[in-house]
């Protein structure tokens, strides 16, 4: 399930959203906040793969509230207003929905997010693996993902979501079949949930691991590879 909170004031759009929402089996709600501090407070208590954030906020708008986020999730915006549509855009939001939102329009946005951010399947043999990519497939298409883009992996029970420099990835996928795609000389499984990139570690401390933005804990069953990894480069 992809897990998604509405960032709305207005009760009726609120409705809207989550009627439409409810018609769609791959979504589940986790939360409707009513401003952009009740959201932030969602955010770092639970796992949020996707946001609907309306533009138009009391205390801070939408635009602020999700610039002021170090790793958003994927984000829908809100509003009545056309002219913030350029602005929205650069900050690499998946659409931008004008109210009234129709569910026809909605569900466009669905499909959006199916196609280009949900991959169904991570495809590994001679012909679509090389040495610094890997293809992805999804309804027909096969999507590039450089190695070197990859932070870390983050298991969400069965979707993966894929931290990278450019942006996040959900994908239908177990850790394993991951794992088993990615070269071992560049990744290391750390935890059940987690398998990083080596490369972007930027300190190892106690029982986690500093890389990027994020702290990885990690798990009491792979210690021993984090340790072979500190004696390989210490030497």
């Amino acid at each position: 399930m992809i897990k998604c909170i509405i960032v709305e004031d207005e009760v009726l759009a609120q409705n809207v959203i989550q009627a439409h929402l409810a018609k769609i089996d791959t979504f589940e709600l986790v939360a409707i906040c009513n401003n952009a501090m009740e959201a932030g407070n969602v955010l770092n208590t639970r796992e949020v793969d996707l946001i609907f954030l309306d533009i138009q906020l009391p205390g801070m708008t939408g635009l602020n509230f999700l610039r002021a986020l170090p790793d958003p999730p994927l984000v829908v915006l809100t509003t009545a207003y056309a002219e913030y549509a350029l602005e929205s855009y650069e900050l690499n939001v998946i659409d931008y929905l004008l109210k009234p939102i129709s569910f026809e329009r909605f569900y466009k946005t669905v499909n959006k997010i199916m196609d280009g951010r949900l991959f169904e399947q991570v495809v590994k043999d001679e012909e679509n693996l090389f040495n610094d990519h890997i293809f992805i497939k999804s309804g027909g298409k096969f999507f590039k993902v450089n190695f070197s883009e990859i932070i870390y992996i983050q298991s969400m029970k069965d979707y993966l979501k894929i931290h990278t420099s450019q942006y996040n990835l959900v994908t239908h996928q177990t850790m394993n079949d991951i794992e088993k795609a990615l070269p071992s000389k560049q990744f290391m499984r750390v935890h059940k949930s987690y398998i990083i990139a080596i490369a972007h570690i930027k300190s190892i401390y106690g029982n986690s691991i500093e890389i990027d933005k994020a702290t990885i804990p990690v798990g009491n069953n792979y210690k021993m590879n984090v340790m072979s990894l500190i004696g390989k480069k210490s030497q």
